[in-house]
């Protein structure tokens, strides 16, 4: 009886075990962080983040069951323009220097058709809010160094003034010169981590 026992919690661990989500780290240089930004009403803004990080957890098979844990460095951001970039990173806009990171850690994914919806809290300006991102999951491969890669792509729409990001001007035609809605896009490219796996 007892043999039988410990045979059964052998095969529950081992079970368990190969269901377990495995640790995968983001390859940066094949991977992009983005933005765009309604300016004057009339044009769109485009901007991205150049340092940025993030953990995922995933098995491969079931997206439902992996979780993300992702930060981007403030001060890292781009838009083509050092004196506009500068101004990005000054107390009225994302306060760099007070606020250095942007965060999202998720709660749970879901899955939508045949993409997903993934669901987190994001941190930007020491303010915490739900956010939901679609996430659309592009395959996996192995690659010629035999390294396991797979692809997502995430997107999601925020209203800065959610997180005080408030800076504006109105316009004289009643238009704001920076729109609230912030359109972000990520493009991710991971790596499986053959050291925690």
């Amino acid at each position: 009886m007892v043999k039988k026992v410990f045979l059964a919690l052998l095969l529950t661990a081992a079970i368990s075990s190969s269901a377990m989500a495995e640790t995968w780290k983001v390859d940066k240089t094949h991977s992009s962080v983005s933005f765009k930004i309604r300016h004057m009403v009339i044009s769109n803004v485009k901007g991205g983040f150049g340092e940025f990080s993030g953990n995922i957890q995933f098995d491969g098979k079931n997206i439902t069951k992996g979780s993300v844990d992702f930060t981007v460095d403030v001060a890292s951001i781009d838009t083509d323009d050092e004196g506009r970039d500068k101004h990005l990173k000054s107390d009225e806009f994302f306060d760099a220097a007070k606020y250095p990171k942007i965060t999202f850690k998720s709660k749970k994914v879901i899955a939508d058709g045949d993409d997903y919806k993934l669901i987190g809290d994001f941190t930007m300006k020491g303010i915490t809010k739900e956010v939901i991102f679609d996430l659309e999951y592009s395959g996996t491969v192995v690659d010629p160094w035999k390294n396991t890669r797979a692809g997502f792509a995430a997107t999601t729409t925020i209203n800065r003034q959610d997180f005080k990001v408030s800076y504006s001007k109105v316009l004289d035609n009643g238009g704001l010169m920076v729109g609230n809605d912030v359109k972000i896009e990520l493009e991710l490219e991971i790596v499986k981590d053959k050291d925690n796996n």
